[in-house]
């Protein structure tokens, strides 16, 4: 009988199987959900039903960038516990599949779990990891980015996984990207990102509900102090001004050299090279965030 794809996702979900033995012992039962749970458990392929719906709050973060610089791939793969998350192997394990993945076009974690890997995909790796460590191992996200123009892709990966950094740093000249002091920056920025957080890249990126929020938080303890309206109104632009310089990570004092923020360094490095640099994007992963 014909097995739909639809069976194939409902039987991985249930007990976190690589695709090609689900489509197999789907097969082999004639389409029977239950016999072919029993099935895979028979043959050690799944170890108990259910167990892909365990929390999986840890693991590791990893990256890939080409040798180039010109693409790379930030991926956050989710373990159920710190034990494994520090395993060697696992770490290995990591690594290799987030290379395979960036070396593809995947650019969500569905298509990243469908990507050949070994004698099948990436899923069907994950699902024998499930069998080896008896804990559910899941992509939780990628990030992908292709260089816009001239510059380069950097990564960073912090707290020995628990925090990794993919940034795009722009430029107008293609030979800056080969300059020492331009892939300085780029580390130093990317270190910066791991460190502060920032909520965006400038003001733009911040929702107008959160700075409404802000502002109303700020109105409430000032009307609260006894304050004019009029003079609340003045004050809460300087508050939300402090906001952004805490927020955005252009505006953000600069973590090497706090006198100055993140956009002057920029202009400082950028007239130190005669170029113009800019950042295109960043995407920062935090386990279990």
């Amino acid at each position: 009988m014909m097995i739909t794809a639809s069976a194939v996702q409902e039987l991985r979900k249930i007990t976190n199987a690589g695709m090609m033995a689900c489509k197999k012992a789907l097969t082999e039962t004639e389409g029977d959900m239950d016999a072919a749970v029993k099935l895979l458990r028979e043959k050690g392929i799944v170890k108990s039903a259910g167990r892909s719906d365990r929390e999986t709050s840890e693991g590791l973060v990893s990256a890939h960038v080409s040798e180039c610089g010109k693409s790379g791939l930030l991926a956050e793969v989710n373990c159920e516990t710190d034990f494994v998350a520090k395993n060697e192997d696992f770490g290995a394990f990591v690594t290799d599949i987030t290379k395979t993945i960036a070396e593809s076009d995947a650019a969500d974690a569905e298509a990243a779990a469908a990507v050949s890997y070994a004698d099948g995909t990436v899923q069907d790796a994950l699902g024998a990891k499930f069998t080896e460590l008896g804990e559910v191992i899941k992509i939780k996200r990628v990030a992908r980015y292709n260089l816009e123009g001239n510059g380069a892709i950097d990564s960073y990966i912090h707290m020995g996984g628990k925090v990794g950094v993919l940034l795009e740093l722009g430029a107008e000249k293609e030979e800056t990207a080969s300059n020492e002091a331009f892939q300085q920056l780029s580390r130093d920025i990317c270190l910066h990102i791991a460190a502060l957080n920032p909520a965006g890249l400038s003001r733009d990126d911040i929702d107008a509900s959160t700075i409404e929020e802000e502002n109303e938080i700020n109105r409430k303890q000032l009307e609260a102090e006894g304050k004019p309206a009029e003079i609340i109104e003045k004050i809460l632009i300087g508050k939300i001004n402090k906001y952004f310089s805490e927020s955005c990570l252009i505006d953000q004092a600069f973590v090497k050299d706090d006198k100055v923020s993140v956009k002057q360094q920029l202009a400082a490095v950028g007239k130190e090279i005669g170029d113009t640099l800019t950042i295109r994007r960043f995407a920062r992963f935090n386990i279990g965030a």
